[in-house]
């Protein structure tokens, strides 16, 4: 016969807190994030009434006897983790009916930065696609339009009378110049449909090594760029071109955002690599992920648009396009990754995560 820890020790794959409570809402089964959590052995939790380790946990037995009387599939609440000689930790639960009388309820526990994470890539995504169908059709409503008018003003340049020509060719060479300008940006928002992804094997290193050597030719006085890897990462499958397409980006970015510590001699831009371990990306859980940190001390992101950077046409830059971090995101996605960004003065980080076989 199987035991519980048998039967649900899949769950230990999980990087969130799983209990299974039985019918007197006593703990049968908890996975090894629980015991993380809740800084307890299995042995030790197996046994114990789970409200009892919350400050609140009366409402957690008031769901736990709806949930055994089916009166819903799952419900969410907050609750506020007792800890012995340390701060209380704010959990989101989820407490979801199981249909076995021995084993009636199941509950999943996250602390609430994680849960707030998780909502947060989840509304990035819907975000980004739909900032893809937006940019896609505006860009190509604005192109039609576009070629027209430049058309136009060169037909109008020919048509000049030859004695008004040189003083009126001053303006059809603005209407002209700027219809390239347009269809320059244009063809920029296009980018990332138009081109094939061309999967090969990627080197992140290579990658980090030619975007460092760009970012130094650019700024070769005032700006150091620290290298810091971890070389058992291993190579996947993927687009190389748009993975340094992206990583320049956002590295340029940075260099530009150093500019008043590049004139004192100070800037400091670090590449890191490391692997991460039991990652959820998109709401797909992976056992390894590439781990990319661009760091600089910069200024950090304006308050104002830190929610927004990813967002086409938003940029923190005199001059700048604002495109720069929303292909880097779409390249990223692309490669079934993601862009997270954590910035204040003196410390912006730009981290990738991107799935490894």
């Amino acid at each position: 016969m199987k035991t519980s820890a048998n039967l649900f020790s899949g769950l230990d794959l999980l990087s969130s807190a799983v209990v299974i409570l039985d019918a007197d809402a006593r703990i049968t089964y908890a996975n090894a994030a629980a015991e993380h959590l809740f800084e307890i052995s299995v042995k030790a939790l197996r046994g114990q009434k789970l409200g009892a380790l919350f400050l609140n946990g009366e409402h957690l037995n008031e769901v736990f006897r709806e949930a055994v009387q089916h009166r819903f599939a799952d419900k969410r609440l907050d609750l506020t983790l007792e800890r012995a000689g340390r701060e209380s930790l704010q959990v989101h639960v989820i407490v979801t009916a199981l249909d076995n009388p021995d084993t009636p309820v199941l509950i999943e526990l996250r602390e609430n930065v994680q849960q707030l994470k998780l909502d947060r890539e989840e509304r990035l995504l819907d975000q980004s696609q739909a900032n893809k169908e937006l940019i896609r059709n505006l860009a190509h409503e604005i192109k039609n339009p576009l070629g027209g008018i430049r058309g136009a003003a060169q037909l109008l340049e020919f048509e000049l009378p030859e004695r008004d020509a040189k003083d009126l060719r001053e303006y059809t060479q603005v209407i002209i110049k700027e219809a390239d300008r347009l269809q320059t940006l244009v063809d920029r928002l296009l980018a990332p449909h138009r081109h094939p992804h061309i999967v090969g094997d990627v080197n992140i290193h290579e990658v980090c090594e030619r975007v460092r050597s760009l970012i130094m030719a650019e700024f070769p006085q005032g700006l150091t760029i620290r290298r810091d890897y971890d070389l058992s990462v291993p190579e996947f499958r993927g687009d190389k071109e748009q993975l340094i397409q992206a990583v320049l980006n956002i590295a340029h970015n940075a260099a530009q955002a150093l500019s008043a510590r590049i004139k004192a001699g100070d800037a400091v831009l670090t590449l890191q690599t490391r692997i991460a371990r039991q990652v959820t990306l998109a709401k797909v859980r992976y056992r390894l992920a590439l781990d990319l940190h661009i760091i600089d001390n910069g200024p950090g992101i304006p308050p104002e648009i830190r929610d927004r950077i990813f967002y086409p046409l938003v940029s923190g830059t005199e001059g700048g396009s604002g495109l720069g971090l929303t292909l880097a995101q779409n390249f990223v996605q692309q490669h079934m990754g993601v862009i997270e960004c954590e910035s204040r003065p003196g410390y912006t980080d730009f981290r990738i995560l991107i799935p490894l076989p």
